[in-house]
């Protein structure tokens, strides 16, 4: 049951860390973290987390 929810979880961290960068660095519009150099850090910080996160969730166990 835990195993889904850190899957879960991985994905919506690296998305959202996605689209943090993005924004951050000005690729997307249309919001206030638009343009601003701290969320052009933050983003990959999470996204790394949740790349990181779904790396040991799917990996098996022994």
């Amino acid at each position: 049951m835990m195993k889904p929810l850190l899957i879960v979880l991985g994905v919506l961290m690296t998305l959202a860390g996605a689209v943090w960068t993005f924004q951050g660095l000005g690729y997307l519009e249309g919001s206030p973290m638009t343009g601003e150099d701290t969320w052009a850090m933050i983003g990959p910080v999470v996204a790394g987390l949740g790349v990181a996160l779904l790396i040991v969730a799917v990996r098996p166990r022994h």
